[in-house]
C-alpha cells in the first residue's frame, strides 16, 4: 500500500487537563501517515485522484486549534477521523506530539501515536 506523510505540522490549541493548559495554551506537533493506494493519481496526474495534503493539513490545523479536549489521545482519535472521512484512505497513523507538557522534569518529547483502519484500531 502506498503512503502520503504530512510531518511536523505545528498548531496552536488548547488542550490539557490543567487549566492553566487551556487558559494559555501551547503548540502541538502533528505527524500523519496515510495509508492508501495512489496508482490512480499517478496515472492521471491530477490531484483530485488522490488526497490533497494542503486541504487535510488545513482541517487538521482547525481541529487542533478549535474546541480543547482534556486528553492528546483524543485529539489523534479526532484527526483520525478526518483522515478517515476520505474514503481512499484505508488507514490513518496520527502522531500528536506535546513538547511543552507540564512535567516538573527535563524532557524533549511527549507522544501518542494510533493507527486507524477502516474497522477501528489496528
Amino acid at each position: 500500500m502506498d503512503e502520503i506523510a504530512l510531518t511536523g505540522l505545528t498548531v496552536f490549541g488548547r488542550h490539557g487537563v490543567f487549566e492553566h493548559e487551556r487558559e494559555h495554551g501551547q503548540d502541538f506537533v502533528i505527524d500523519l501517515r496515510l495509508h492508501l493506494d495512489l496508482s490512480a493519481a499517478a496515472a492521471s496526474d491530477d490531484v483530485r485522484d488522490t488526497v490533497h495534503y494542503g486541504e487535510l493539513a488545513e482541517q487538521v490545523a482547525a481541529l487542533v486549534a478549535g474546541d480543547p479536549v482534556d486528553l492528546i489521545e483524543t485529539l489523534a482519535q479526532r484527526i483520525a477521523d478526518v483522515a478517515l472521512a476520505d474514503e481512499r484512505v484505508q488507514i490513518a497513523e496520527v502522531t500528536v506530539h506535546k513538547p511543552h507538557a507540564p512535567i516538573p522534569l527535563t524532557f524533549s518529547d511527549v507522544a501518542v501515536t494510533i493507527r486507524r483502519d477502516r474497522g477501528g484500531a489496528l
